[in-house]
């Protein structure tokens, strides 16, 4: 009796020791001790870094929501009327968007604006931006100012921009 117990604890032992070796390898590569670059982890495939150039647009093709302008055909007229509607829209949209820098009346002296060095926000009521045609404000607020303003073509539609437009008109 006594050998067939010694023989059981002995068969137990190595099985006891078959499952730590693999439970160990496998703690191994889980808590990455021991790495093994698989082409499937999304660390090490082909991509583009935040602020890298994007993509240029593929010739011939239209966004979804229609063409904003035609590259090389000067700034486009407003296709959109300065109504309530619009108006409201716009004033929301610059509460969300340009509020931080250029301020709530559009003078450029938003909280951010005094931590923007060297160029400083404009001042959205002065001539020189209020005699800009709708579809210069309209390329500004699209491409932004290399150095000054980040593009909010990829924040605000279309038809949101030229409500922004709309609303900084009301400004002066």
């Amino acid at each position: 009796m006594s050998t067939s117990l010694s023989v059981i604890l002995k068969r137990l032992g190595v099985v006891f020791l078959v499952v730590c070796i693999v439970l160990g390898i496998l703690l191994i590569f889980s808590y990455d001790v021991i790495k093994i670059d698989w082409p499937s982890f999304m660390e090490i495939q082909p991509s583009f870094k935040p602020m890298e150039d994007p993509l240029p647009v593929p010739a011939q093709s239209i966004p979804v929501e229609g063409p904003a302008y035609i590259p090389n055909m000067g700034a486009p007229t407003n296709p959109v009327p300065a109504d309530d509607a619009s108006l409201g829209r716009g004033a929301e949209l610059y509460h969300i968007n340009c509020i931080a820098c250029h301020g709530t009346g559009g003078k450029g002296d938003g909280p951010v604006a005094a931590f923007l060095n060297p160029k400083k926000p404009a001042n959205l009521t002065s001539p020189a931006v209020q005699f800009l045609s709708d579809g210069a404000i309209f390329m500004v607020i699209t491409n932004g100012m290399p150095g000054a303003m980040p593009a909010l073509n990829e924040n605000l539609t279309v038809r949101e921009r030229w409500d922004v437009v709309n609303f900084i008109r009301t400004l002066k």
